[in-house]
């Protein structure tokens, strides 16, 4: 096995043009690790964040950036876990997805599902992960419930939306193009707002008959979150998984009592192995079947060489995909 790797690495705080492919010492799996020759790798923006340098990586993980990547188990420490040598997995890494072998907590990985490619595959773990937990472990959506997915046709948002639609939810989403709004429905949206012509607070309002939505999942936040609690029903949850729109976010706090609402939010990169093993096990028993049924599936943008990882990161910036973007070594 080759003593080195490629790897992206991010030169300076800045715009893509930072990112420069290198050569580092072949990573060396710990207990409860395994090693992964990685065959391809997703694009997030908590990658764009953290090459601006406004998102660093937690303590002890790599400053390689890329948090999700579909590989071959090589070898490591399968103990309590179902891996084998030469088993095709995805899995959420903690950092160092940008690079042709990584290391990663082995509760982490599950096998990829037959039915994807690895590009494909290699675009579920950050969305999906992200949602399950947000969605419906914290957000508790129940079939029947209406939702609002803000961004609904992004990686996180195509995501929601689809899950949302394959398990019962009546979903509403937001998108910034008729064309996206298009693709919100296409995933399984029976209603699209385009937040650059209305009032998504004002079309909820109006379409519920005033009573409102029961789930919003939320990547801006700032003044996004005033509305959104005007939108939401009695005992509706407010789950904030970014903060695009900014950090300061006033709203009329009554509301909270009067409606019995709940805001709540989370980030996954600073959870323990433990925690991310726990909800790996939950995505692979009840969300792997829709995968593999074909009823849910990742929402590909662009697929591209692992070299074109600077042009990934400017097409991710400019905010005109719908769904996701992933690189191969193939």
């Amino acid at each position: 096995m080759s003593q080195t790797m490629r790897v992206a690495e991010i030169t300076a705080p800045g715009g893509p043009e930072v990112l420069r492919w290198a050569e580092r010492p072949m990573p060396r799996p710990g207990a409860g690790e395994v090693l992964l020759r990685v065959r391809a790798f997703g694009v997030n923006r908590p990658d764009l964040l953290q090459r601006q340098g406004s998102y660093p990586p937690p303590p002890g993980a790599s400053d390689i950036p890329g948090l999700e990547v579909c590989g071959e188990v090589l070898e490591g420490d399968y103990a309590g876990t179902s891996l084998r040598t030469g088993q095709r997995v995805v899995a959420l890494v903690n950092g160092g997805g940008y690079a042709d072998y990584c290391v990663v907590p082995a509760g982490q990985c599950i096998e990829a599902p037959g039915s994807l490619s690895d590009v494909e595959a290699a675009a579920i773990p950050e969305t999906f992960f992200t949602v399950w937990h947000n969605l419906f472990q914290r957000g508790a959506l129940k079939a029947g419930e209406h939702v609002l997915v803000q961004g609904g046709a992004s990686g996180i948002g195509s995501t929601a939306v689809q899950l949302a639609h394959a398990l019962g939810a009546r979903v509403w989403a937001t998108a910034g193009s008729a064309a996206k709004c298009q693709a919100c429905v296409e995933l399984g949206a029976e209603r699209a707002i385009n937040y650059r012509e209305q009032d998504f607070a004002e079309v909820v309002r109006e379409g519920t008959d005033k009573r409102g939505v029961d789930v919003i999942l939320d990547m801006v936040a700032g003044d996004y979150v005033a509305r959104e609690v005007r939108s939401l029903a009695e005992d509706g949850r407010l789950v904030i998984v970014a903060v695009q729109g900014g950090t300061a976010a006033g709203f009329d706090a009554s509301l909270l009592m009067r409606r019995r609402l709940h805001i709540t939010g989370s980030t996954l990169r600073p959870r323990d192995a433990a925690f991310k093993s726990a909800l790996a096990r939950s995505l692979e028993q009840q969300v792997w079947p829709l995968i593999e049924s074909g009823r849910v599936r990742p929402r590909m943008h662009a697929v591209l060489p692992a070299q074109d990882i600077v042009r990934a990161h400017q097409m991710l910036e400019a905010g005109e995909h719908v769904g996701k973007i992933a690189l191969s070594w193939n």
